[in-house]
């Protein structure tokens, strides 16, 4: 009888130093305060967006879904980048054609056939 006792008691006491480690550890289950207002979790680098940073984006869920306005921030910012990538293609595209342009000087001439036998004389 004492055996099972001192059993029990073991048991209680590595089941409270159990729950007294993992409560210090991971905390008491509070919520962490909300977000302030116009705050965002949502990060994207400034410039120079690859397809890597797209994916790793996650937005904010509320009751309903995502937050609005943070799929909105970050669509905008793409839509941004996406812009200025075109506007720099349409740039050098332009520059490439100007260059082509300046460079070409017309068909090249052929060089008058060597005597051969005489034509319409």
């Amino acid at each position: 009888m004492v055996t099972i006792g001192l059993y029990v008691m073991g048991v209680a006491v590595l089941v409270a130093l159990i729950f007294a480690v993992v409560w210090f550890v991971f905390g008491r289950g509070e919520d962490l305060p909300p977000v302030e207002k116009g705050t965002t979790l949502t990060r994207l680098p400034r410039a120079g967006i690859t397809g890597d940073d797209v994916r790793a984006v996650l937005f904010q869920q509320t009751f309903r879904g995502y937050k609005v306005s943070e799929v909105d921030w970050a669509l905008e910012k793409l839509a941004r980048e996406i812009d200025e990538l075109r506007a720099v293609v349409h740039d050098l595209q332009a520059r490439d054609a100007v260059d082509s342009a300046a460079t070409d000087t017309g068909p090249i001439p052929v060089a008058d056939p060597p005597d051969g036998p005489a034509r319409g004389r």
